[in-house]
């Protein structure tokens, strides 16, 4: 049963890790890939040479940490409520309930510009028109982007996040809420002192996998939901993004190639530190 799994991660993720000597190449399309120069860690200077440095590398770490966050919040907070609504609708009108956030996260850019559109939004022709203000140039205000780009990537995946917390509650065993009732225990005081202590686990793995991809982004969350508006490129420039457009710019996909063994290797560096954290406060909570 695990061989297609195995296969397509033995493909896409093993095959082309001999590449990764790219990254210290001088890539000429002649030569090859094995052919070309060596150029040690000249390729890794690119993303630390300009005064973008620090802006794009403020803005992954940034917005990894307040999605953490926030998508560990609302997916909790999001599963609780389902799993108390478990003795009274089925599961099909669960699945009802999350299918706007599935939904969404495959048009999410559409919906997006559908809401903030400058000449045709949801946004200024009914919200603001009605409250007698008047239209906003959403692409070229970048105040108000670091909380719209928190909010749709909550929407977009807080559903999938969400099932997984569901599918932990759900296994739990409910002679230990039946105990909590008939000792007097409210909702509340189940949800606190039982529910989400048994969540700990879960909550810990998922969020040392989110760790592990802090130096990554979102590339259609920073790169479609806001249009690609160089007025936003202060705080919707990430490392990805700032790679894409130097490799459309410049054409190195050595650059590229750079920028993705740094984000690994410094994302397995964090997986390890968080793991060792979590190992010395509860060992029994660690991945490994």
């Amino acid at each position: 049963m695990a061989l297609p799994g195995l296969t397509y991660l033995i493909i896409n993720n093993y095959m082309p890790m001999p590449g990764i000597i790219l990254a210290f190449k001088n890539y000429s399309a002649k030569l090859g890939i094995y052919g070309s120069p060596w150029a040690g860690f000249r390729n890794f200077k690119y993303l630390f040479a300009t005064r973008d440095a620090f802006v794009i590398t403020r803005n992954t770490i940034c917005y990894n940490l307040a999605f953490i966050v926030v998508n560990t919040v609302l997916s909790i907070f999001v599963a609780i409520i389902l799993s108390e609504l478990t003795t009274r609708v089925k599961t099909f009108y669960q699945s009802v309930i999350l299918l706007p956030y599935l939904l969404s996260a495959v048009i999410v850019s559409y919906l997006v510009y559908a809401f903030l559109s400058p000449e045709n939004g949801y946004v200024n022709n009914s919200v603001l028109a009605a409250l007698g203000k008047g239209p906003v140039s959403w692409y070229q205000e970048k105040n108000c982007w670091p909380l719209i780009l928190i909010f749709v990537n909550s929407w977009k995946g807080v559903g999938y996040t969400c099932i997984i917390y569901l599918a932990t509650i759900i296994s739990f065993d409910r002679t230990l809420y039946e105990a909590a009732a008939i000792d007097g225990a409210t909702r509340r005081q189940q949800i606190m002192k039982i529910t989400i202590p048994l969540l700990k686990s879960t909550i810990i793995m998922m969020v040392l996998l989110a760790v592990g991809r802090i130096f990554y982004s979102d590339f259609g969350l920073f790169y479609q939901v806001p249009q690609n508006s160089g007025a936003l490129f202060s705080v919707t420039n990430t490392i990805d993004t700032y790679v894409y457009r130097g490799l459309l710019e410049l054409g190195d996909m050595t650059m590229s190639a750079a920028a993705g063994v740094y984000q690994s290797i410094v994302g397995f560096a964090l997986v390890l530190g968080a793991n060792l954290l979590v190992r010395k406060i509860d060992s029994d909570s660690a991945l490994f």
